[in-house]
């Protein structure tokens, strides 16, 4: 069932000073949610937002392709999380929020695989510099948790939130 409208919510993403990875992607989904709920009274309205993470260090959006490398030399060989907070607005003003964690392991990346993962242009816009979905899939040694919350939305607790809070599917799209 696809949403009715996809709205961005236009918020400065700026992590707080001395932020936890935890707490900035609540505050985003949060506040993103907010933003939209604000305008769309009588909606149900969702939001999310996902902050990867090398231990406490926040790998942001890339603004350029130096950064996006950077991202991917940091990420290389190593173990990060992948934090997504969904936050569900109903149309009554009630809010419940969930956190998700995703344990992301990538294998040794030499130059040639961060360069041809950087000419695709997947890193722009996106956590981390990369697209799980896309070139940066192959990367992806060992993956714990939610595989649709590293792409940006974790379905299962989408749905769970919905429920929930009172959304009624219609039985032909998500049989209870």
């Amino acid at each position: 069932m696809p949403p009715d409208e996809v709205c961005a919510a236009e918020i400065d993403e700026t992590p707080l000073k001395g932020e936890k990875p935890t707490v900035l992607a609540k505050r985003l989904a949060c506040r993103k949610g907010a933003v939209i709920a604000s305008k769309a009274r009588g909606a149900w309205v969702i939001a999310a937002d996902t902050v990867v993470a090398q231990g406490s260090r926040i790998l942001r959006k890339p603004r350029d392709v130096a950064e996006a490398r950077q991202s991917l030399l940091l990420l290389s060989g190593r173990r990060h999380r992948v934090y997504g907070s969904v936050a569900v607005f109903s149309p009554e003003g009630r809010i419940v929020s969930r956190l998700v964690t995703t344990s992301v392991a990538f294998k040794r990346l030499d130059p040639a695989e961060i360069e041809a993962c950087l000419c695709t242009g997947e890193w722009e816009g996106k956590a981390g510099g990369y697209a799980i979905q896309g070139y940066a899939g192959v990367f992806v040694r060992h993956l714990t948790g939610s595989y649709f919350n590293v792409v940006g939305l974790p379905l299962y607790e989408v749905v769970s939130l919905l429920r929930g809070s009172g959304f009624v599917f219609p039985k032909t799209v998500i049989s209870g």
